[in-house]
């Protein structure tokens, strides 16, 4: 394991970064060569690793084995579940998800990827930029990543020579462009052999660019929440009523942005109901102050209804409410979404029934044109869709809060999860279409 002591790890900042890209483009491989040559890796994993490549004829350790911990994931040789590792460098702390590359799988990418800072983007040397490649780099913009590496794998395989290395990186960073993704940096590598994955390569004296460790490590991380708009999703209802505490009432949950304030007068939504934070609760402890993502219970100066599923937010800053929501979509579900689709829509701690109302556009990947009006989305889909909820919500754009701007679609029967949505997101818009939803006592 690495030597790094806690007085280092306390001066070091946390970034979260997850890897996509095609299927066999070496994304486990990568993985697990950032892990064991930065020395993140435990004795008795190694081992493990080495006597199960050995079991299957390999000479050297099969690196991807440190993630693929899944039964059917070792047997396919395949990634199919977001695989979280923790590791840490004198330099930095990271938190990396490791996901899928099957088009069936795309759903996990979103999920590794709603929380990253930044995405690395596999590219096989020999097959260039493919179109789950860009599927992946349109998910990264939408979802607002703000930094995107392409790393462009098996070089070894490609004679490591420089023209296949720029083309590549050309073609994907105009892409990206149009995409609207503001940063893109192009590494070449080889995963299985270890060439500018920690250590900087030997056979390609032609890039003088960061190792992909060096990147990760100098990056600037833009995780702080604190001076965003202040977002408390209510979770909880806390009153006791004991004897030693009969008049208490708190709401708990955990602040998804911004920092809150004793004395600070907020407004619970969707009601609109002001009052003021007469007593902030952290770890049995009071504070006068409380910031994300703690989790604390929030005491207030009036007794006024507040339920779960509640947002507390300052009064000065409240997001406005509203039972129409315009959103760009990831499609997850195999099933597809259509218009007039019944749903329940979860946006933060709240569950509400809504109607798919229009589905204005769906993106073609391969040159971002919208095909406008299509009436339904397919599995892994992107498009524009307009919902319509059976009572007001208060959402953000989710240009100003991934947390707060963002909600996913669910099945009412079984409680699949059906799509995921970013409010406001866009590449374009067409003129709508009329609405085309039934009258079957969902219409709000």
């Amino acid at each position: 394991m690495s030597t790094t002591t806690t007085e280092e790890l306390s001066a070091t900042t946390l970034l979260r970064f997850a890897t996509a890209g095609s299927v066999d483009d070496g994304k486990s491989t990568l993985v697990g060569r950032l892990l064991h040559d930065s020395k993140s890796v435990l004795v008795d994993q190694l081992e493990a690793v080495e006597r199960a490549s050995a079991g299957r004829g390999q000479d050297t350790p099969d690196l991807a084995l440190l993630t693929d911990g899944l039964r059917a994931e070792r047997e396919q040789g395949i990634t199919i579940d977001v695989a979280y590792r923790y590791f840490a460098t004198p330099r930095r702390r990271f938190i990396l998800a490791d996901t899928p590359g099957h088009v069936q799988y795309t759903r996990n990418m979103v999920t590794g990827a709603s929380t990253a800072e930044l995405t690395v983007i596999l590219v096989d040397a020999r097959n260039g930029v493919v179109e789950q490649t860009r599927r992946h780099a349109a998910i990264a913009a939408l979802l607002r990543v703000p930094h995107v590496v392409l790393a462009v794998n098996k070089m070894d395989l490609a004679g490591y020579r420089e023209p296949v290395f720029a083309a590549i990186a050309e073609e994907f960073t105009a892409y990206a462009t149009e995409l609207g993704i503001p940063d893109v940096t192009a590494i070449p590598i080889s995963a299985l052999v270890g060439d500018n994955v920690v250590d900087p390569s030997s056979h390609m004296d032609w890039y003088a660019g960061p190792t992909v460790l060096e990147h990760l490590e100098t990056v600037p991380a833009a995780h702080d929440l604190t001076h965003c708009h202040a977002r408390m999703p209510v979770q909880y209802v806390i009153r006791p009523q004991t004897a030693e505490h009969p008049d208490y009432r708190g709401y708990a949950g955990q602040i998804a942005a911004g920092t809150f304030r004793v004395g600070e007068s907020v407004t619970v939504l969707p009601s609109g109901r002001a009052t003021r934070v007469a007593g902030i609760d952290l770890l049995g402890e009071s504070v006068d102050v409380a910031w994300t993502p703690q989790s604390v219970t929030l005491l207030l100066e009036d007794d006024i209804d507040v339920s779960r599923g509640d947002l507390i937010v300052p009064s000065k800053d409240a997001p406005p409410t509203t039972q129409d929501i315009e959103a760009t979509v990831c499609h997850v579900a195999d099933a597809p979404l259509t218009v007039g689709h019944r749903v329940l829509l979860k946006h933060g701690t709240r569950t509400v029934k809504a109607i798919v109302k229009d589905i204005p556009s769906r993106l073609t990947l391969d040159d971002l044109s919208l095909h406008p009006h299509p009436g339904q989305l397919a599995a892994n889909d992107i498009g524009r869709v307009k919902v319509r909820t059976a009572e007001p919500l208060p959402v953000d754009s989710y240009a100003d809060s991934r947390r707060t701007g963002s909600f996913i679609l669910i099945d009412p029967n079984d409680g699949t999860t059906l799509t995921a949505g970013m409010v406001g997101e866009s590449f374009a818009s067409p003129e709508p279409v009329k609405d085309e939803a039934g009258d079957d006592g969902w219409d709000f």
